[in-house]
């Protein structure tokens, strides 16, 4: 995805679990001007080891710069930046409307079916309905319940694997 001359990039952090790396690898975006568009961070494949997935827009030089500086804290094993093709992402959204919403009316179910998405929890007041997929899809979803009234809405920060078979700390590969 590209706004003007931004393009969407996907950078993938590896490191072990250290307090206050996530305060100084933050600080490398504010001080280059670049902004977090989502952020997620979760233990990887590798026992020991975290990955950092923070989607951000920006263009090929300014990412390459951040990555390379991202790399030369002292916590960081790794770092990676990726385009939307050359990785596999997802993010997860939560949906609360009114039960009554759903009980009268058969287009909220059909919205359910049609985006593949689950009602999760079921109560006289609220239903919560999840929805996994592109953020695009996510979106797509909200506007249409929008119309019958959303009570809350939260959606994640994507998550991603590359396209290459094996994810390869040793392999430092840039933009």
């Amino acid at each position: 995805m590209t706004t003007n001359t931004q393009t969407l990039y996907t950078v993938n952090v590896y490191s072990e679990n250290h307090v206050g790396l996530l305060t100084q690898i933050s600080n490398i975006f504010t001080r280059r001007f670049i902004n977090i568009e989502s952020l997620t961070v979760s233990a990887s494949a590798m026992k020991g080891v975290h990955k950092f997935t923070i989607t951000c827009y920006g263009d090929e030089k300014s990412i390459e710069k951040l990555v390379r500086q991202i790399e030369k804290k002292i916590d960081v094993l790794t770092a990676y930046c990726y385009v939307e093709d050359e990785i596999i992402s997802r993010e997860i959204a939560l949906f609360k409307v009114t039960t009554e919403t759903l009980m009268t009316n058969n287009t909220v179910e059909s919205l359910v079916n049609k985006y593949n998405a689950r009602i999760i929890e079921v109560n006289s007041l609220y239903t919560v309905i999840e929805k996994t997929g592109s953020k695009a899809e996510i979106l797509q979803l909200f506007e249409e319940l929008e119309s019958f009234g959303i009570l809350q809405f939260v959606r994640s920060g994507s998550v991603s694997i590359t396209r290459s078979k094996y994810e390869q700390l040793s392999d430092v590969t840039m933009c």
